[in-house]
């Protein structure tokens, strides 16, 4: 019998490129390819990269390494793959290097080197395509590409220009994964809010957020610029269709940086949009990122930054030092921050918010919550989620008495004690079985 290829998978970066790997992954199952979790075992690795910021490029270097050392060929694709001579500098023998949304010319690269699997080993495959993540959560991506040109972001250059999907599409894929136990479905794209501007009848990602609620599941939106768009999701909060959780990269607050940031932005209207959201949805989790030292940046911008994280109190943040991204506009800008300055920044800035985020996750002491369970072990202690944490990204809630539970059970907990990031609670005595889904958990 002829022999079936294996090949390894390794995917770095976001959620948007791990779903990029679950549809490579998916064809090549479907064409009778073996997939390998033992690289040693691998006749060809494809690694899917990231290359957004600095250390994103520096880890993708690193997996490619590893990936040469254990495979007699490798492909590489992702964002760190548009820039090939790099990649071939530091490593000439990879076999191929693509860019990102490539993956026709992956699957060529691969038939070319690996050659393919015999007829019989070709396999069916769900509609939705192989899940990476646990089997109780998924992420839906609704869009590629991007039309905003921030200064410090290369990913239209990249990815193209804003792609939506047909929502009819979209409502197909989910319906299949709910269908195969998917109790999560994570919205994703460049800027979610932005889902079907370029479409005919240009539908919503409100609208869409209907369409989807008809499934019941939860549904936590990822990636939302602050704009109409998201009001009128914090909207379908409060009528239960989405997530009480809002993902808002506003990256900073001051208007003189976040103008040569090419970013959308008034500090005063930022505060009294967050106020807004929580009348509107008073339990709102509200997630941000920014950046620190970006060029120009003042000790002055850099105090009304710290004033707005005072103020706003959100629950949930992630920082950066500015990095060069190459082919970025920013790179040419006057009056780089220096490296140690904008890294000291970032320490005052997350110390800043760890405080604020101590006090809410302490509130939470003595409440009730439906969690998820993500994982469990055989002592008995579950890690789960409420519906204010994301997977990955945010805390998580340890349960010590979790036996008789499941993973991908919803339960009910109460919350017992709390640090900087992370809760802990015990399963309610009276509610021990998993309880029946609804869209309002």
């Amino acid at each position: 019998m002829q022999k079936i290829p294996r090949i390894g998978l390794i995917s770095l970066g976001c959620a948007k490129n791990l779903v990029d790997t679950e549809r490579l992954t998916s064809v090549l199952i479907a064409k009778g390819y073996q997939i390998e979790a033992n690289y040693e075992d691998c006749d060809l690795i494809v690694v899917n990269t990231c290359g957004f910021i600095s250390p994103a490029v520096e880890e993708s270097l690193e997996a490619i390494g590893q990936a040469v050392s254990y495979a007699p060929k490798v492909i590489v694709t992702g964002c760190l793959g548009a820039k090939a001579q790099l990649i071939l500098k530091e490593y000439p023998q990879v076999a191929a290097v693509y860019g990102p949304g490539t993956r026709a010319s992956v699957l060529r690269g691969i038939r070319t080197l690996i050659g393919e699997p015999p007829q019989e080993a070709v396999q069916h495959v769900n509609p939705s395509g192989i899940l990476l993540t646990p089997p109780h959560y998924a992420y839906l991506k609704i869009a590629e590409g991007c039309r905003h040109r921030c200064a410090f972001c290369i990913i239209p250059s990249l990815r193209g220009p804003l792609r939506s999907r047909n929502p009819d599409d979209i409502y197909k894929e989910a319906s299949d994964l709910t269908s195969r136990g998917v109790k999560e479905l994570l919205i994703i794209a460049q800027d979610s809010s932005d889902y079907g501007f370029d479409l005919k009848n240009q539908p919503t990602l409100s609208q869409l957020c209907k369409k989807l609620a008809s499934l019941k599941r939860w549904l936590r939106i990822h990636y939302v610029y602050p704009s109409k768009e998201a009001n009128k999701i914090v909207e379908l909060m409060a009528d239960n269709i989405v997530l009480p959780y809002l993902d808002v990269p506003l990256q900073h607050a001051s208007e003189r940086i976040l103008k040569q940031m090419r970013r959308p932005g008034n500090t005063e209207k930022m505060l009294a949009t967050i106020e807004n959201w929580r009348k509107i949805r008073p339990d709102i989790a509200i997630r941000s990122t920014f950046i620190t030292g970006f060029p120009g940046e003042t000790e002055e911008d850099f105090s009304e930054l710290l004033s707005f994280i005072k103020e706003a109190k959100l629950d949930r943040v992630g920082c950066f030092p500015y990095s060069d991204v190459d082919g970025a506009a920013a790179n040419d800008f006057p009056n780089p921050v220096p490296l140690e300055i904008r890294e000291e920044r970032a320490a005052i800035l997350m110390e800043t918010q760890e405080q604020i985020s101590r006090e809410k996750l302490k509130a939470r002491i003595g409440k009730v919550y439906d969690v998820v369970i993500d994982t469990l072990n055989e002592d008995g202690i579950a890690v789960g989620r409420s519906k204010y944490e994301a997977p990955d990204v945010d805390g998580i809630i340890t349960i010590h008495n979790a036996k008789g539970i499941r993973e991908g059970d919803i339960v009910k907990v109460e919350i017992t004690a709390s640090d900087t990031h992370d809760l802990q609670g015990e399963l309610c005595s009276n509610l021990q079985k998993p309880i029946p889904f609804s869209k309002t958990h």
